[in-house]
């Protein structure tokens, strides 16, 4: 897996780091809304920012904006489905403790509790909270500015510490950039098992459960016969 990480990253990079900014720029939309919507590239967009950044310094005050914008894309997308399909959909793709904790944050929080996620980097959970504005049909061109603001300043602020430390965080991008996105990936695909089996336990648990209350209804009833 790791290796696999390795080669799209690199790919990546090419795609995005030296080319006219007429390929880079669609080039990191597109790459930004996969991201954010059905695909989950942890850490790839901010890897692709900083090396953009590094290597043409004069981008940071442009190039940041097609990497927020590919990500508004995306969360709009997964913002209209979650709208759409509302609490049914949403409560099959997410824990319901996890729901109900970020449910308690919009009502404690407002946009905060959407402005945060969006503004820090991976490990910190993200796409539950863009579910959850549409379960709640949060206000649309409120999520999309709040979504906008805080990836754009995510961006930029990674572009100008590229920039300002230079060589530091690329070779530390190159050596444990790939390391982490792995971690982050495999740390997702066990969630994703473990929450797989709880579900299962938990219907065995509720067919179990059924049983019994059937069984004892019907020992009831013919209780009341005799």
């Amino acid at each position: 897996m790791y290796e696999w990480f390795s080669r799209l990253a690199e790919r990546l990079q090419v795609l995005i780091v030296g080319v006219p900014i007429y390929v880079a720029g669609p080039a990191m939309i597109l790459i930004g809304a996969l991201d954010s919507s059905l695909l989950s590239l942890p850490e790839i967009n901010d890897y692709l920012v900083v090396m953009r950044c590094y290597s043409d310094p004069k981008s940071v005050f442009y190039f940041p904006l097609f990497a927020a914008l590919g990500s508004v894309l995306g969360c709009m997308l997964l913002y209209s489905l979650m709208r759409r399909g509302g609490q049914a959909v949403m409560r099959r793709r997410f824990r319901p403790q996890d729901i109900e904790r970020v449910e308690r944050a919009y009502a404690r929080f407002g946009f905060l509790a959407l402005a945060v996620p969006a503004l820090l980097p991976p490990p910190m959970p993200f796409k539950i909270f863009v579910a959850t504005a549409g379960a709640l049909e949060y206000t649309r061109r409120r999520f999309i500015v709040t979504i906008l603001i805080a990836r754009s300043a995510r961006y930029f602020i990674e572009g100008a510490l590229a920039i300002y430390y230079g060589r530091q965080v690329i070779d530390f991008l190159k050596h444990y950039g790939p390391m982490i996105l792995a971690v982050v990936v495999g740390a997702c695909a066990l969630g994703l098992i473990i929450y797989w089996l709880n579900s299962r336990r938990g219907k065995s648990k509720k067919g179990v459960v059924a049983d019994e209350n059937s069984t004892s209804q019907g020992a009831d009833e013919s209780g009341e016969t005799d």
